[in-house]
C-alpha cells in the first residue's frame, strides 16, 4: 500500500533511511558523513518540514513502513525533483519503487517533468531509473558533505513541454 506520510511515520522512515543508506552507500561515502547528514536531514523537525513543504509517501507491507518516496510540489516551471526514495534492502526489487513513483507521477499530473539527482555509484537507484523511462541528462563531480562524490542527474517527461 502507498500512502501519504503522517507524523506517527517518522521513527519508521529515519530507520528506513538509516538501514538503506548504510547498505547502499557502504563502500563509496564515510559511515561518519552518512550519519552527520542522515542526522540533521532527517531529524524529527526536518520530517515535519518535510510533509508541510513537500510530498512524503510512505509504502507499507502488512501495514508497516518498508519505503518511502520524496518529492516536491510543483515549481511555476512545471519541474518537480525527487529528492528522496529509499527501500529497506530486504524489499528491494518487490516493485515497491515502482508504485511510490506511480503514485508521485498521479500527484504530479499537471507537471511537465521530474529531475533526480543519484549518486553515481549508486547502481541500484540507476539501474532502476533507466527502467522506470528516466533518461540521462548529465554526470558530474561535486562534494557531498566536504566529501568528493559523481552524481549523475536524470529526467522523467511527464508532459512534453509545448512549443509555441
Amino acid at each position: 500500500m502507498i500512502r501519504l506520510m503522517t507524523a506517527k511515520d517518522s521513527m519508521h522512515v529515519q530507520q528506513i533511511v538509516l538501514n538503506t543508506w548504510s547498505e547502499t552507500y557502504k563502500d563509496t561515502i564515510p559511515e561518519e558523513i552518512q550519519k552527520s547528514f542522515i542526522d540533521r536531514s532527517y531529524s524529527d523537525a526536518m520530517m515535519l518540514m518535510r510533509m508541510e513543504r513537500t510530498y512524503v509517501l510512505v509504502a507499507e507491507c502488512e501495514g508497516v513502513p518498508i519505503g518511502f518516496a520524496n518529492f516536491t510540489k510543483r515549481d511555476e516551471d512545471g519541474d518537480s525533483e525527487l529528492t528522496a526514495m529509499c527501500i529497506l534492502p530486504s524489499y528491494q526489487q518487490k516493485g515497491y519503487g515502482k508504485k511510490l513513483l506511480e503514485y508521485a507521477l498521479s500527484m504530479l499530473s499537471d507537471a511537465q517533468q521530474l529531475f533526480v539527482y543519484i549518486d553515481g555509484h549508486n547502481e541500484t537507484g540507476r539501474a532502476f531509473c533507466e527502467k522506470q523511462g528516466f533518461r540521462l541528462l548529465d554526470v558530474f563531480e561535486e562534494q557531498f558533505e566536504g566529501h568528493p562524490v559523481e552524481t549523475a542527474q536524470y529526467v522523467y517527461y511527464i508532459h512534453s513541454p509545448v512549443l509555441a
